[in-house]
């Protein structure tokens, strides 16, 4: 195999131009952290001091999730028989047996 030598396609970068300046102190400062993109977070804002007492609620568990029930509510009430029912062994699961009836006539 010879080796051949690479040749760059394209229009020639001009390494002291402006942009080529720019996009390489972009890079710099992203290598290390210190590129900062987007609006900046206000910490005093009433958003982050709503978000850190949900985090805190959170993190210590007292956070209650979805919309409260209703416990006087007809469902409920529908609910809680069903399962005090069920409890006593009066409701019967699964869908219910076809009684089949046996006839020894022979068709004649």
């Amino acid at each position: 195999m010879k080796n051949k030598k690479v040749v760059k396609l394209g229009r020639p970068v001009n390494e002291n131009s402006e942009r080529q300046k720019r996009l390489k102190e972009l890079e710099f400062k992203k290598e290390n952290g210190l590129l900062k993109r987007g609006r900046p977070v206000n910490s005093d804002s009433k958003r982050q001091k709503r978000l850190n007492e949900l985090e805190s609620k959170k993190v210590n568990g007292e956070l209650k999730r979805g919309r409260p029930v209703n416990e006087n509510s007809e469902r409920q009430k529908k609910l809680k028989e069903l399962e005090s029912k069920r409890e006593l062994g009066l409701v019967k699961r699964g869908r219910p047996k076809t009684v089949k009836t046996v006839t020894d006539e022979v068709a004649a």
